[in-house]
Formats: C-alpha cells, structure tokens, sequence
C-alpha cells in the first residue's frame, strides 16, 4: 500500500466515525421527541478492486464504508398524559397521517390535537387519518389508503342523530298469570300482570320521543311484545292509545333454562313516530322467579348539541361523547405495517415512508393479526438511551483520533520523502 493509500483508508476512517457521531448528535437531539426512533452506524470492510487475496500485501488501499440505520421496530416506553386525543400503540404498527395535500404518511408519533378547522393534528401538523363510519361500519382497505379520511371533530356545530338502534334486557317473573283475553295489542288492558317499561328515543331533528313498551304472558313461555307512541296515550291512561301499536311481536323461553328459545325471535322491530325504523335487541331476556327488573336499556341517537368531547377505544373506534351522556361513533382509526418497518424511509415530523426494502403497507384495525393496541392518554416516548449514546460517542471520539494520527504519520513520511530530494 502507497502512503497515499494509507492516508485515503483513514480519511475513510474518519468519514465513517464523523457519519456516527452525527447520528449520536441526532439521537441525543431527539431524546424529547415523541415517537423518534434513534439511528445507529453499521461498519463494513471495503476492498478496492485489484486487490490479491492471495497475497498478504496491502498492494491496494481499502478502507471503511458506513451504513445508516433506525431502529423502527424497537418501541420506546409509554408516557401517560392527561389528553384524551393522545394516542399511543402497545404493539406493532402506525397510524396513518394525512398533509394537507392529502399525501399519507406512517407515523408512532400520537400527540394529536384539534386544530381551527376541528382536525386531528400531530405537532408536526399532520392531520390523523381514519374511516368515516356515521354512515354505517367500514372495512379497511388491506394493501392501500383508499377510503382514509382526515378525523374531524366540531365541538361548536350542532349534531342530531336519529335513533335506529337500541337494546332492551328485563327478566319476565316466570310465575305471572296468562292473559287469556284482552291484551295491550287490542288497545286493551284487564289484567295487572302486564309488565311496562319505557324509551326514551331520538326522532329525525333529534327530538325527544318516549316508546312505552309491555310485556303480556299470553301462554305458557310465551309473552307478547307491544310497543306504542306514549304521546297518544289518553287522559286518564295508560289505555286506550289513540293510535294503533307500533308493533307487536310474540317471544317465547326455554323452559328449563329460563332463556329466550333458539326458535324465539330475538329483536323487534318498529318505526319510530317523525324518525326512524328501529331494531330493538331482545338478547338476554329471561324469564326466571323472580319479579321483573330491567337490566339494561340503551339506545343509539342523540339531541341536537355540541360535541362535549371524544372518547377512543383501544381497537381505534372514535366516539362523540354528548351533554346528555349519550355516545355517537363517528370514525374507526386503522394501523398501518410493512413486511419490514426497520427499512421504512424517514422523513421530517417523525414520519415514514415505504421503500422498496420495506415492502408494501398493509392497512388494518387494532389488535388484528401482529397490529398492537391503541392506548388512549399516552404517548409513546423515543427509543434513544442516553447513557448508550454518550458511550458511543467515546468510542467514536478515540476511533476519530486514531485515524487521524494514522493520517498524520503518512504525512509526515511524505515530508521525509520530499525532503530526500533536498
């Protein structure tokens, strides 16, 4: 080997050490940084062409090439905070983030926030993407972002959702006496054993309605089911309704074990005066000795009024919390993943990008297949160790001071060269 290729392998040395220590000055940059994922140096021999390996002489110099890499997959600890749109994920995989060109990015980085037009933004001012399911429930679109929108929540315009679903749960006393003539489908009542309770529901301006609901044992495990407007009810009530019932259904029980029969229906149907038609699930009634109680009555819809704040599940499903304490589920947020997240391409705001050594992205829900869970008030802190750092960055210091020295001898030996000639 020359001393010119002595001198080339140590600036190669150099350019390999300076290469680790701007990724050491990265890493302790972003220790702060929400979702940062810190980058190490990989070191590999380089051999320049001609080289013998036969031959135990340095003929031709070679040197050191540095790769860069991230430590994608590795996660950093939980930080719990006391905002309710702080997302984090306990597992694998990204949230899915929009500019505002509606360019998608992949991201771990979840201090979301809404901005003056009421989206979701991160602190790198990326909007949090989702699935739009106020119209009914979506499904992820597996190997793209077609059908991702930006989340939108609007705590000052008004909102009224009729009810179209709702769910009733009562046990019926076993031992009430069959009614064998008039019954509350006849607009009549003779009998003290029918059971009522009421609903309250949301009409289609999101107007309160109230559905009085009876419950007549008209055979052995047999009951019938009738509903009605209560705001046609008499003077003087409950009977007669001014109108017709709503519906009439007939549910029958397993005698032994007091639940609703496989044959029985389980869900009535009916259309909701100035709203909606409304499926109200019968699952889990029972029919057991003992009186009758109502164990669960809950119905979807809401008065017209502001958003009074949000509330995210784990498997992402975004709901509208109202004054009343009513729900509305207005978007389902996905995770995205690649074959190889640690390949991904890093870009400004803590966001990738596939690359051809990442593979594809794949799109879907929370805690499916190898995606994690969504963690509501937390934020995932970066992956960097302080103490590992600054321990590198001694390493890379005397590695440094080496190579130079080694670039210093050779060119001390070309002065005594030059100097031969004097």
């Amino acid at each position: 080997m020359s001393l010119y290729g002595m001198m080339r392998t140590s600036v190669s040395g150099m350019q390999a050490q300076a290469s680790r220590l701007s990724a050491v000055a990265d890493n302790i940059a972003n220790t702060d940084t929400t979702g940062f994922k810190r980058y190490s140096t990989e070191f590999s021999q380089l051999v320049r062409p001609g080289r013998d390996a036969l031959n135990s002489s340095q003929d031709n110099s070679g040197g050191v090439i540095s790769d860069l890499r991230q430590s994608v997959t590795q996660a950093g600890s939980l930080r719990y905070t006391q905002s309710q749109t702080d997302l984090a994920i306990n597992g694998a995989g990204f949230f899915v983030v929009q500019d505002a060109n509606g360019a998608p990015y992949m991201t771990r980085a979840g201090s979301f926030v809404p901005d003056d037009e009421g989206f979701l933004v991160n602190t790198a001012g990326l909007r949090l993407a989702g699935y739009d399911v106020q119209d009914g429930a979506a499904a992820p679109v597996a190997n793209g972002y077609a059908g991702l929108v930006p989340v939108t929540i609007s705590q000052t315009d008004l909102i009224a959702t009729p009810t179209t679903q709702g769910v009733f749960q009562a046990n019926l006393p076993s031992e009430a006496d069959i009614v064998a003539g008039d019954t509350p489908a006849n607009n009549t009542l003779t009998t003290d054993f029918t059971q009522k309770s009421s609903l309250a529901v949301y009409g289609s301006l999101g107007e309160t309605k109230l559905i009085d609901i009876y419950f007549t044992k008209t055979g052995a495990n047999q009951w019938e089911v009738t509903t009605f407007n209560a705001d046609d009810s008499t003077a003087g009530g409950p009977f007669p309704y001014a109108s017709a019932p709503l519906s009439t259904d007939t549910i029958t029980f397993d005698p032994l074990s007091g639940e609703l029969a496989a044959a029985s229906a389980d869900t009535i149907s009916f259309t909701i005066p100035g709203g909606e038609t409304m499926d109200l699930s019968l699952e889990g009634m029972t029919q057991l000795a003992t009186d009758f109680y109502v164990a669960d009555a809950r119905t979807n819809g809401n008065a017209p009024e502001p958003i009074d704040g949000i509330d995210i599940d784990s498997d992402g499903t975004l709901y509208a919390r109202y004054g009343d304490g009513t729900f509305r589920e207005l978007f389902k947020i996905p995770l995205a993943t690649v074959t190889s997240p640690d390949n991904l391409q890093a870009q400004t705001g803590s966001v990738f990008l596939e690359s051809a050594e990442s593979g594809d992205v794949q799109i879907g829900f929370a805690s499916e297949g190898v995606l994690g869970s969504i963690v509501t008030g937390a934020l995932e802190q970066s992956n960097v160790d302080i103490a590992e750092e600054l321990t590198t960055m001694i390493q890379s210091q005397r590695s440094y001071t080496a190579n130079s020295k080694a670039f210093q001898t050779g060119s001390d030996l070309l002065d005594v060269l030059v100097n031969l000639k004097r």
